[in-house]
């Protein structure tokens, strides 16, 4: 079975090496990876030479040309191989210029031999070819002590490969000129048979390279799909901070005025209190500067603080009233610092502008399941009312942190079902303006 090359093991392994070549085409084609087409020109050389002993007698003498120049062009298609496959070019740079080298060598010795065969004949290839083999083997053997510099299981299983093939093949050719033939075929075998068993096992050895290339590769891909959502979430958090940090600079400048406008009035009481609701006020925005999220207990706390602060400005005050529905833990429920202070400053100095007679603003909060909805009613004077009063007054400032604070809580729930709504309910009887918040539980 292994002395007749027309037998099924022989014919099996060419069969493998072809398709594989085919195979290794097809790859490049589709990916544009030049280590699939070198691998694939090393396979057909290998193909071609073990056509030699099954070729029809008439084709016979295109070997003498072709012979040893194939086997040196796969040789060189190998080594473009593994420079590629194994990055040698970015991992060992000093050494991959001798890979070059070599390379080089072994493609323009390829056509060398053919010129020997034209003008010196066939056994003069064959010595050529006995010098050359202590060179190849030399280089390759120093290589197999370089590359371990690199690192990965891919370099064992090419280290494994090429230098089974290399030995199986040296061997074999090395039987065949010491004992012409006879040694192995005393039991058998072709000594051609070796060098199929190393085509064999390297051909295993580059299928468990590749798929371990593979592996790597999607690793690499989850890690860096990884980081690049840590990143994200940094630069989330980031930007959160920095738009926590925005206060209303017109509110910390009007707070001031209006303990200046209690002192010069020489109301020490109302100057005294404010300045402690003022500093207390203060003291917890800086002290949740730092925090993305805090309860919702909390906030509405330093919600409240900054109503009173509010109410003792505006003449005539308002009523600020609060509803929660009973079925909701304000412990549990994160949400950014004040992120509903905007909206409530927002009714108080434009909705509420104006109007002389009573002003309330409602702060609903609804347990909807998996959600939260915040409601703030004001009874003030409506959006398109509001609007046409900064008009006639020429006032440029704009409703300060608006959307800053809509972005926020967008951000803490990656825009996953989170509404902001603002509406007019002026119906020609009352007047008012109503906000909707409404986003995920984000439970401690």
């Amino acid at each position: 079975m292994l002395f007749d090359f027309n037998s099924e093991i022989y014919a099996w392994i060419r069969g493998g090496v072809l398709l594989a070549s085919i195979y290794s085409l097809l790859f490049f084609i589709f990916n544009k990876r030049k280590q699939y087409l070198y691998y694939s020109l090393f396979l057909l050389c290998f193909f071609i030479y073990f056509l030699k002993n099954i070729v029809n007698s008439t084709y016979e003498f295109i070997y003498d040309y072709i012979n040893y120049p194939i086997l040196l062009l796969g040789l060189a298609a190998y080594i473009a191989f593994g420079r590629d496959i194994l990055e040698t070019k970015k991992r060992i740079p000093e050494w991959d210029q001798l890979v070059v080298l070599a390379m080089r060598f072994t493609f323009i010795v390829a056509f060398i031999f053919v010129a020997i065969e034209l003008f010196l004949g066939n056994n003069y290839q064959e010595k050529a070819f006995i010098f050359l083999m202590p060179i190849i083997t030399v280089f390759s053997i120093l290589t197999y002590f370089v590359l371990p510099k690199i690192g990965g299981k891919h370099v064992t299983y090419f280290i494994i490969g090429s230098s089974s093939l290399m030995t199986l093949a040296i061997t074999g050719y090395l039987l065949k000129v010491a004992f012409d033939n006879h040694y192995l075929e005393n039991f058998g075998i072709q000594p051609k048979f070796l060098m199929y068993l190393g085509v064999v096992i390297e051909m295993i050895m580059t299928s468990l390279l590749i798929v371990n290339k593979f592996n790597s590769f999607e690793n690499n891909k989850l890690r860096m799909e990884k980081e690049l959502v840590s990143q994200s979430k940094e630069m989330a958090d980031l930007k959160m901070t920095v738009l926590q940090t925005q206060m209303d600079p017109h509110f910390l400048y009007n707070s001031l005025n209006s303990i200046n406008n209690f002192v010069l009035q020489y109301d020490k009481e109302k100057a005294s209190d404010y300045i402690t609701k003022f500093s207390r006020l203060i003291r917890e925005v800086l002290k949740n500067s730092t925090n993305l999220t805090i309860p919702l207990e909390d906030d509405l706390g330093i919600l409240g603080l900054y109503i009173k602060l509010e109410q003792m400005r505006m003449i005539g005050g308002f009523d600020y009233i609060v509803t929660v529905d009973e079925s909701i833990n304000l412990r549990n429920i994160q949400v950014p610092p004040l992120f509903m202070q905007p909206f409530i400053e927002n009714a108080i100095w434009h909705g509420f502008n104006n109007k002389k007679d009573y002003k309330r603003i409602n702060l609903s909060i609804y347990d909807e399941e998996d959600n939260i909805r915040c409601e703030i009613i004001d009874n003030g004077v409506g959006i398109k009312e509001s609007e046409a009063n900064a008009a006639k007054r020429k006032s440029n400032r704009k409703p300060f942190g608006l959307k800053a604070s809509e972005d926020r809580i967008k951000l803490l729930h990656e825009n996953q079902k989170v509404y902001v709504i603002i509406e007019d309910i002026s119906n020609g009887k009352e007047t008012g303006t109503k906000v909707t918040i409404k986003f995920p539980k984000k439970i401690l």
